[in-house]
């Protein structure tokens, strides 16, 4: 990928080309994003940037040996590292992410602004929490012990490090510290609070800006249309929740509950959350008196506007420290009806 092929972020592509033409390489470095806003897309074409034959006007060739590898991410001296799990695609008894290279490169190589959801859908590990475990670290530093095959840069692309234990960190601590000659690691965040503190305090740290409407548009428009997305799921049962909430049917509220905990994934739990936390935002800006912000569709501009008048004004505060509460509880693998039941209660009391 080069960087006039990334949707977004214009200004932190500069930056990266500019450090590459300038020799100031950071050994280690850590790109969050709010997920899905091409932090992956822009260290792909970073990386690809540095091992370019032939780079002009700030961007890679594309049409070099190295660039031509890295299009399709078999590059031999580029690896990659994502929380995996045991699934049906692979029989590895202790899997690492090479055991599911196959599958992550088919994703990332047709939708490099994939969400966790994606990659845990590709790899088969849907009802799984994906980690980063210290077979992986022994792999990577395996790998990185060997000489290069090309002439560039060897590069570790780590992606959600935040997923890592403190074993694993620990094994990678002396690598990502002191690395090999012309040795690049490149970690993806969506939650850099949540990365190790040994991992984060010896990056440099890069903020991926969210996308605007109409580049999240382009973004969209790459990826596969399902009859049913996901987006139109939570979007429904957002609706259904606050329609219940605010006309006082507690019954009705907690079946949307039910129907929540029933997403087949915890990544979807915690997507919805997502979701639910930017319509709480809207709402708030509205009652704000500030709806130029909110970034409301117009369609959905009536729906919005009562519920902007039906809700306390503490309501979506409190709301999204609960559904924050949520996603912490989802991560440590707690009941999701009990989780889910629980915040309509909070929610429906707090209207």
């Amino acid at each position: 990928m080069r960087f006039a092929d990334v949707i977004g972020n214009a200004e932190v592509a500069r930056t990266l080309a500019n450090m590459a033409d300038s020799g100031r390489v950071a050994h280690a470095m850590l790109m969050y994003e709010n997920e899905g806003c091409g932090a992956l897309a822009l260290a792909l074409a970073y990386v690809q940037y540095l091992n370019c034959s032939n780079p002009s006007g700030g961007d890679s060739c594309g049409e070099c040996p190295s660039c031509r590898q890295m299009s399709k991410l078999i590059h031999p001296d580029v690896h990659f590292v994502f929380p995996v799990n045991k699934g049906p695609k692979t029989s590895d008894d202790k899997p690492t992410s090479e055991s599911y290279i196959k599958y992550w490169r088919e994703l990332a190589v047709a939708d490099p602004y994939f969400t966790e959801s994606d990659l845990q859908k590709a790899i088969g590990i849907e009802s799984k929490n994906g980690l980063i475990a210290v077979a992986e670290a022994k792999s990577i530093i395996n790998k990185l012990s060997l000489t290069a095959v090309g002439d560039g840069y060897k590069a570790v692309i780590f992606y959600l490090p935040e997923k890592m234990n403190q074993e694993t960190a620990n094994r990678l601590l002396k690598m990502v510290e002191e690395p090999p000659v012309q040795t690049l690691f490149i970690f993806i965040t969506h939650a850099p609070e949540k990365v190790l503190q040994t991992i984060f305090s010896r990056c440099q740290s890069v903020r991926v800006m969210p996308l605007t409407k109409e580049e999240a548009a382009r973004v969209n428009a790459l990826k596969p249309q399902s009859e049913d997305s996901d987006a139109d799921v939570f979007q429904e049962l957002f609706y259904d929740l606050m329609n219940s909430i605010v006309s006082r049917d507690l019954m009705a509220a907690l079946e949307c509950g039910e129907a929540i905990a029933a997403l087949d994934s915890r990544e979807k739990q915690k997507a919805f959350c997502a979701y639910a936390g930017d319509c709480m935002r809207k709402i708030f800006m509205i009652q704000q008196n500030m709806p130029q912000i909110a970034g409301v569709e117009d369609a959905e501009q009536e729906f919005y506007a009562s519920l902007a008048q039906k809700c306390g004004k503490e309501f979506c505060s409190k709301s999204m420290t609960n559904i924050e509460k949520v996603v912490a509880m989802i991560d440590r693998n707690v009941n999701s009806k009990i989780l889910f039941c629980d915040l309509i209660n909070r929610m429906f009391l707090s209207i």
